[in-house]
């Protein structure tokens, strides 16, 4: 596997920045942007980072934004998910000493 992806935004090559300019003299272009896989090195596992796919924000928002729909698709939600939980109510007391009822919201374990 190589240490390298090329940017996803199939537009990244079009904007006109220092970095993705490439050539000499007057056979100049605008490239799509080489990033090193890893580079920011977030979990300490093999789970891929999105920022080993995309040089910025601004390239990962403009992909969403025009494959949204193909994205959803991939593991779609046909229906609501739920989560079973309890919640506790608890009297408190703030910094100052007053009273006030907490809410604390715990998952319940169904295994």
């Amino acid at each position: 596997m190589s240490n390298y992806n090329w940017c996803h935004n199939p537009d990244c090559h079009t904007y006109a920045t220092q970095s993705r300019v490439r050539g000499s003299g007057t056979n100049k272009v605008l490239r799509t942007v080489k990033i090193k896989v890893g580079r920011y090195n977030y979990s300490n596992d093999d789970t891929p980072d999105i920022y080993d796919y995309f040089c910025n924000q601004n390239c990962l928002f403009y992909f969403l934004r025009k494959f949204c729909r193909e994205v959803a698709n991939l593991n779609p939600t046909p229906k609501p998910k739920e989560t079973p939980i309890k919640v506790v109510k608890e009297l408190g007391t703030n910094w100052r000493g007053d009273t006030h009822m907490n809410k604390r919201i715990t998952l319940i374990d169904n295994d």
